[in-house]
């Protein structure tokens, strides 16, 4: 089973991110980026199912600029097999990242597609079940346990009320959620040995894909400061305190 896993290139997840003064983005500039932390989850599934005999090839993609070298790096110290960098300088949208996945598919011939549930930067969340769509294939989304049965993928999924359970059949599209494993701590060593691994390097333009953006983004701010709260001495004082907001009733 060979396995296709997509990584994005996100603010490290410990950064506090700037907006900048203009309010049209977040700055981003001389700030920490690194793997998207659900992305990591996928990665350190399909290296987990590959140690237990499933998966025979694990192929680590990307889109972006060469700054996302690094996070396929990263992939390579993991222990993907290879890693693809589609290169563009434009700004990726769900949809543009669910039809330039398909096309890598297409190229690639994978079994089974990994990739977060969503990224933290824009949380959108929809990239899995876009290419789901477009592909035609079978998707489990929010995995929170993944083990193959004969012909199927057994997935548990996390729903509102509990847990859902699935079968589906491959080709299949996956998204990951972090409670499904713990990813493994990445040695000195082998990030040295994968700064000297190929990364292959491939033009979004040559994939003859329409990735113009659907979708305007018109200000980014600063969410409204909360009200400083207060302390009270016992239950009494706060049974008052409640009781002189205006609708309470106790």
């Amino acid at each position: 089973m060979k396995i296709l896993v997509a990584v994005k290139r996100v603010v490290d997840y410990n950064i506090k991110v700037r907006i900048k003064p203009d309010g049209s983005n977040v700055d981003i500039d001389g700030v920490k980026m690194g793997v998207n932390p659900f992305d990591e989850n996928a990665i350190e599934e399909a290296l987990r199912l590959k140690e237990q005999g499933i998966a025979s090839e694990i192929v680590a993609i990307s889109f972006g600029t060469p700054a996302n070298q690094d996070v396929l790096r990263h992939a390579l110290a993991m222990g993907v097999d290879r890693a693809i960098l589609a290169e563009t300088d434009a700004t990726l949208q769900p949809l543009g990242v669910a039809k330039l996945l398909k096309a890598i598919v297409e190229r690639e011939q994978p079994d089974l597609i990994l990739l977060g549930k969503q990224a933290i930067d824009d949380d959108a969340g929809q990239v899995g079940q876009m290419l789901a769509a477009l592909l035609d294939y079978p998707q489990a989304t929010f995995a929170s346990a993944v083990k193959k049965e004969n012909n199927q993928l057994i997935v548990t999924r996390e729903v509102d009320g509990g847990t859902e359970t699935l079968g589906i059949t491959l080709p299949a599209v996956v998204t990951t959620d972090l409670r499904l494993n713990d990813p493994r701590f990445v040695k000195l060593p082998n990030l040295m040995m994968a700064r000297k691994k190929p990364i292959e390097t491939i033009q979004v333009k040559d994939l003859d894909v329409d990735i113009a953006p659907r979708l305007k983004l018109l200000k980014v701010s600063e969410p409204p400061a909360r009200k400083a709260g207060i302390m009270v001495a016992d239950v009494e004082e706060l049974l008052s305190k409640l009781r002189s907001h205006e609708g309470i009733k106790l």
